[in-house]
């Protein structure tokens, strides 16, 4: 159909998204959620550390996409990071509208969804576009990360609101800003007088959904058919470190 996606967004983290909401959905939630215990990050210098080794990775991802040492590569790599930036303060920012204090942690997240939002479009729209996705993408997936909490859907890491909803917010804001004055062997998005093209973005966007979320619900239903996707309460409780991998915080590896 002509759909455009420069690096992967729509399937790797579309297609993640959506199989981690019909994982969710399948597993049910935790007893923690059920309880509304909220459990605090465990490392916030890790969640950093973590996000600068994606920040720096994705710059192999988006700008490799190139296929080569060029212009359009430069322009993958700055078109990323830009975009990184933005939606990391956008992501702040807007939880201090919200009432809430600015956090490295909101900066962290919203930094990847920035990177998750820029993948499709990476080498098709300018810099000042990769602003704006980054900062449209972060407000959504924010807003969308705070109505998850809110329900019944135990999306753990929010792998849904940040992959699943900013890969979307990415392939359609391609369909958007996508130039030929970028590369020329791309297209002319809605803001260029092109709509056919957002339509088919759009499109695209819709059947990559569909399928991902509908195979991996059967996925994880044949499954659990077959073996039991949860643990015990007990299991649950104790922590699955130490039920499922028989790794222990403070264990002497010596005496095993």
């Amino acid at each position: 159909m002509g759909a455009l996606d420069f690096a992967g967004g729509t399937v790797v983290h579309i297609s993640a998204g959506c199989a981690a909401l019909a994982g969710a959905i399948v597993l049910k939630s935790r007893r923690s959620k059920l309880e509304q215990h909220e459990i605090p990050p465990a490392n916030i210098p890790y969640v950093l550390i973590g996000t600068g080794l994606l920040w720096f990775g994705w710059f192999g991802f988006n700008a490799g996409s190139a296929l080569g040492a060029n212009s359009l590569a430069i322009n993958a790599f700055a078109t990323t990071n830009t975009a990184a930036a933005a939606a990391g303060l956008a992501w702040m920012f807007f939880d201090v509208m919200k009432g809430r204090k600015p956090s490295v942690l909101g900066f962290c997240i919203g930094a990847v969804v920035g990177l998750v939002a820029i993948t499709p479009a990476a080498g098709f729209v300018g810099i000042p576009q990769s602003i704006f996705i980054g900062l449209v993408a972060a407000i959504i997936s924010n807003a969308a990360s705070h109505a998850f909490k809110l329900s019944r859907v135990d999306d753990t890491l929010d792998v849904f609101p940040c992959h699943g909803i900013g890969g979307m917010v990415g392939m359609l804001m391609t369909g958007i800003f996508a130039s030929k004055g970028v590369n020329a062997a791309g297209n002319d998005g809605l803001f260029y007088g092109n709509p056919s093209f957002f339509l088919i973005q759009l499109k695209a966007m819709l059947i990559v959904v569909a399928y991902s979320f509908t195979v991996s619900f059967l996925i994880f239903k044949f499954i659990s058919v077959i073996m039991p996707l949860r643990v015990t309460e007990e299991d649950e409780e104790l922590g699955l470190d130490a039920t499922q991998h028989d790794e222990k915080y403070g264990r002497n590896p010596l005496k095993a």
